[in-house]
């Protein structure tokens, strides 16, 4: 019943005394109340005084366990004592009674706790003050007649000093020494134990409380094991067989569960160092030696404060280029709407025929740097959950054929067939039209770009269940799987022998990932060098959920899969088919 915080062994063995003294004192005080107080007050006063002893004597127990303070509890113990003496004194016919002797239990009481006789000072006090009080307590209990039972209290009090005897006679030896450095437990800033063969804690060393934030007695038997961490279970058990086996020694890393600190739902693993060694006396007994694994400690730390710099560099990068982006816009769209006049001639002919081409050529830088401005401007609004979506039901074969009108000019231009397989139940999605023309000119786009000249171009869709399969697929040069983990990376483009040579900025089908993701979508690549690409999404048919949170009109992204990051696979899966 020691308070865990209570560390030293002294201060723990005058805790356990003083509780033990609490919790017994009260029935002496019930044996008292029935041969006092019956007599002279009736059965009434004499179960309160009964009530009154247990109930304020175990209160100080308690507060004693749950505090692990003992000074105020102490006092009020003496103050009780001195008052409950002096009544039954009085009620015992007085000085002259047997019951007077009693006086000797609260110095002896005092010095049994503290261990030093100059701290049992208070207790004679007490008792002095007790037989000064008794001469006064006749104003309020009727003074009883001297029997020669009233001997029984006094002689049950001094049967209990039997058990104690060894310990008064040498009070040096009757508290702990303070630890010399001898023992392996006081040299080593470690949590020491001593396990069976099975793994049962049979002893536990004081630093539990300090290290662990246990009491010893909580590892005992299956303690320890409970704590360990499912996933460690597995090593430890190992270990343990390899000792049973004769293995001289076997370290290993594991997490163990400490008590909560604070309201905190989520349970408090910490990272230790495990050791185990073999007994030189009994080969079935093992040592185990719990260390704090500081070095992972300060790498969970500094993890934790590398994410939390990732995650601010990446929401700076994301505003940054969003408004950068913005303000671009601005400026490309004068250039362009400029350039388209002095195209038209709108304010005379040219002078020179190159002056004309040289306006032709301003006009394509424009428009090809406000599309790039464009893509980061919805990637970054992607990322940061903001994109607008109106969703709509349509029938996808509109947007394919507004695709292949705006490819068919690029296609020709290089002679690939551009075709498309549509299936008749394709039939309508409830998706936004903009994003989806948006996935299918992006994916257009690629595989034109990357197709060499007079191969196909294949735009297809057809219904699987509830959900819309649609896939464009290419004769084009393919990608080397070694390339797959950077595809749908923002900036990042292909780099090979066959790729030097187009140009792009590498966010197409990062965009294409972002949306396909707003839409609750899964998208593939299955590609080979020199055997062509085929980019195939999957959507919903009858649109994404709106998720928790978001406003209206717009499409939070979905949480990142840790796996699919790993792989290389976030919002979406990409997969490598020879």
């Amino acid at each position: 019943m020691v308070h865990p915080t209570v560390t030293g062994e002294a201060a723990r063995l005058r805790q356990r005394r003083f509780i033990g003294v609490m919790l017994a004192a009260p029935f002496l005080a019930a044996g008292a109340a029935v041969t006092l107080v019956t007599s002279s007050l009736g059965a009434a006063l004499t179960v309160a005084a009964i009530f009154a002893a247990f109930g304020l004597c175990w209160f100080a127990a308690l507060l004693v366990a749950a505090t692990g303070h003992m000074a105020l509890a102490g006092r009020m113990a003496l103050v009780l004592g001195g008052l409950a003496l002096a009544g039954a004194i009085a009620a015992a016919g007085g000085l002259a009674s047997p019951v007077a002797l009693l006086a000797v239990a609260l110095p002896v009481e005092t010095w049994w706790v503290s261990g030093s006789r100059r701290a049992s000072l208070p207790g004679a006090l007490a008792a002095l003050a007790a037989i000064v009080l008794q001469a006064f307590a006749g104003y309020v209990l009727p003074l009883g007649e001297i029997a020669a039972w009233h001997w029984l209290l006094p002689l049950a009090w001094t049967l209990t000093l039997l058990p104690r005897a060894a310990a008064f006679a040498n009070p040096a030896n009757s508290l702990p020494a303070e630890p010399t450095g001898d023992r392996l437990e006081d040299v080593i800033d470690a949590v020491v134990l001593r396990i069976g063969r099975q793994g049962e804690v049979l002893d536990a060393s004081a630093k539990a409380r300090s290290i662990l934030k246990l009491a010893p007695e909580l590892l005992l038997g299956t303690g320890l094991f409970d704590r360990v961490h499912l996933s460690d279970r597995v090593a430890y058990l190992t270990a343990l067989a390899d000792m049973r086996e004769d293995a001289p020694k076997r370290r290993l890393e594991l997490r163990i569960r400490l008590p909560r600190e604070g309201s905190g739902a989520a349970d408090n693993f910490r990272p230790f160092s495990l050791e185990l060694m073999r007994g030189e006396a009994d080969r079935d007994l093992f040592t185990l030696v719990l260390r704090e694994n500081d070095a992972v400690s300060a790498l969970r730390e500094e993890l934790a404060e590398a994410k939390e710099t990732a995650a601010a560099a990446e929401v700076a990068k994301g505003r940054f280029l969003a408004v950068v982006s913005h303000e671009l816009r601005t400026p490309l769209n004068a250039i362009i709407g400029f350039s388209d006049m002095l195209l038209h001639e709108m304010f005379g002919a040219f002078k020179d025929p190159r002056q004309k081409e040289y306006v032709g050529l301003v006009r394509e830088s424009g428009q090809h740097l406000l599309s790039v401005v464009t893509s980061i401007l919805d990637v970054s609004r992607i990322e940061a959950g903001a994109y607008a979506t109106e969703l709509e039901p349509f029938r996808f074969v509109e947007a394919v054929d507004m695709c292949r009108s705006m490819m068919r000019p690029l296609a020709d231009a290089k002679s690939i067939v551009l075709a498309t397989q549509i299936a008749p139940d394709a039939g309508e999605i409830n998706a936004d039209r903009r994003a989806i023309q948006q996935i299918l000119i992006n994916l257009a786009s690629n595989a034109v770009k990357f197709t060499p000249d007079g191969g196909s171009v294949v735009i297809g869709a057809k219904r699987v269940g509830s959900r819309l399969h649609f896939w464009v697929s290419d004769t084009g040069i393919g990608i080397a799987e070694e390339d797959m983990a950077n595809l749908g990376k923002p900036f990042m483009q292909i780099q090979n022998d066959y790729t030097r040579r187009f140009e792009g900025t590498g966010l197409g089908l990062s965009l294409v990932k972002g949306l396909v993701a707003l839409h609750d979508g899964t998208m593939s690549i299955e590609s080979a060098p020199g055997e062509g690409t085929t980019v195939t999404i999957s959507l919903p048919v009858n649109g994404p959920k709106r998720r928790s949170g978001a406003p209206s009109g717009v499409l939070a992204m979905p949480a990142a899969n840790p796996k699919g990051d790993r792989d290389g696979e976030r919002n979406g899966s990409l997969r490598k088919t020879a």
